[in-house]
């Protein structure tokens, strides 16, 4: 089942933020009614069993990362409508049931048909449900801050179920696992093609790492290949949800010590590792946090445009916007000691090597926005944005800084979302965390 018209609480909602950029803001307003909507008309199947499957956008496949992100916005008015609500539970229920199917796998079918983004693709566990299998921190935290959000968001607790309890501790697996990949892990993958990002050295293990209390990702959240498989956004995003979990399951929602007890010590060790290991110097001899390292002396400063990021720290709550090391690793990442920092006739920002050299992402735009504390850079950017749509008041993946009729994905359902969460943010409409 799929939304055939946009639900009356959501229509209200678009004609608030209509009202709210007012004859000023139209072009602001235009874009979000279109992003809106377009999401819940195009991505969403509701199945008959109360669970939810959402479509990245042109990709036919369901993405525990874009999942999340996708739905999001959403939340402010679920609250207030039961039916948004019992479909963005819907969603907490599919992921972890993909989850206890196969907590490496980013991507995933909407039955067991076998489809997959490459059949050729080697890894130690196959199953007709997988789409791909590239192992990714993010792809285990976004479902736990969904849960999480939802909770904050409407006070439902009952998509804390069973299933739920397996896959954390499914989770807590994996990230005790990965903190000493080389000795514990059995997980390698290897795609046979001529792209190096596509897959992991090593015969598919990765290039080595010391132990460092950090937890071990073997792709970014572009699906592309970890150069230092600390990814150290991914990791603070493991604090973040430690976090909750040790909330949810510490009484306030659930009663079991024994997942509160691990999720702590998780949130402590990777904390501490990110803190030790993770910090480097910029060419001015600033501190500031690498985007990636392997504890043992290697460190890659740059960032891309997918969440999380290092510019999305605060935005995930890692930690304050005006952290002194964040706001060091803020202005590295925006200017040219960032590999991926490109500079145009429309458009500056984050682009990444998973799109063409000079593409920059509304991702990383809106990322860059709502991390800035400053209204008049939302709003300068939130012009940039509706004016490099090609005119087709959606966003996309990336977009040439010096032609915006040149970008990749007309359908990114991911990157409208963010536009709305920006656009949300501006008018200081935030998701509860």
């Amino acid at each position: 089942m799929t939304y055939t018209e946009v639900p009356q609480s959501v229509a209200a909602f678009m004609q608030r933020i209509t009202d709210l950029c007012g004859d000023e803001h139209a072009r602001w307003a235009e874009n979000f009614n279109a992003c809106f909507a377009n999401t819940l008309l195009t991505t969403v199947k509701r199945h008959e069993d109360g669970t939810t499957f959402l479509l990245t956008g042109d990709i036919p496949a369901m993405w525990l990362r874009d999942s999340t992100a996708q739905v999001r916005p959403y939340l402010v008015i679920a609250k207030d409508d039961p039916d948004l609500s019992d479909m963005i539970a819907g969603l907490v229920r599919q992921q972890f049931r993909f989850v206890n199917i196969d907590p490496y796998a980013n991507a995933f079918n909407e039955e067991p048909n076998g489809h997959t983004w490459d059949p050729n693709d080697q890894s130690d566990f196959s199953s007709p449900w997988l789409w791909e299998r590239k192992y990714e921190v993010d792809s285990l935290c976004y479902p736990i801050q969904l849960a999480w959000l939802l909770y904050a968001n409407t006070g439902r607790t009952d998509h804390f179920d069973d299933e739920f309890v397996s896959g954390v501790r499914r989770i807590l697996d994996v990230f005790e696992t990965e903190q000493d990949h080389a000795a514990r892990s059995s997980y390698f993958f290897v795609r046979d093609c001529d792209i190096p990002t596509e897959s992991l050295v090593n015969d598919g293990k990765g290039s080595p790492v010391a132990v460092t209390g950090m937890t071990w990702s073997g792709f970014r959240p572009s699906d592309d290949a970890c150069t230092y498989h600390y990814l150290v956004p991914a990791n603070m995003f493991v604090v973040v949800v430690m976090g909750y979990l040790e909330r949810i399951f510490g009484g306030e929602i659930l009663d079991d010590a024994d997942i509160a007890a691990r999720a702590k010590a998780l949130r402590v060790s990777v904390r501490d590792g990110i803190e030790e290991h993770a910090r480097t110097t910029n060419r001015d001899g600033e501190t500031i946090y690498a985007f990636e390292t392997d504890g043992l002396g290697h460190y890659n400063v740059m960032d891309d445009s997918n969440v999380p990021a290092l510019m999305a720290a605060p935005y995930l709550g890692y930690c304050e916007p005006d952290d002194p090391t964040y706001l060091a690793t803020r202005r590295t990442l925006l200017s040219d000691e960032n590999p991926y920092y490109y500079e145009g006739e429309y458009l500056k920002g984050i682009g990444s090597p998973h799109t063409p050299p000079r593409y920059v992402w509304p991702i990383a735009l809106a990322i860059e926005a709502m991390t800035s504390g400053e209204k008049d850079c939302e709003a300068h950017i939130l012009d940039r944005l509706v004016a490099t749509d090609a005119g087709t008041h959606l966003m996309h993946e990336g977009i040439d800084v010096d032609d915006p009729t040149k970008y990749t994905r007309e359908w990114f359902s991911w990157s409208n979302m963010m536009f709305c969460e920006l656009l949300m943010d501006y008018f200081d409409i935030r998701v509860k965390r």
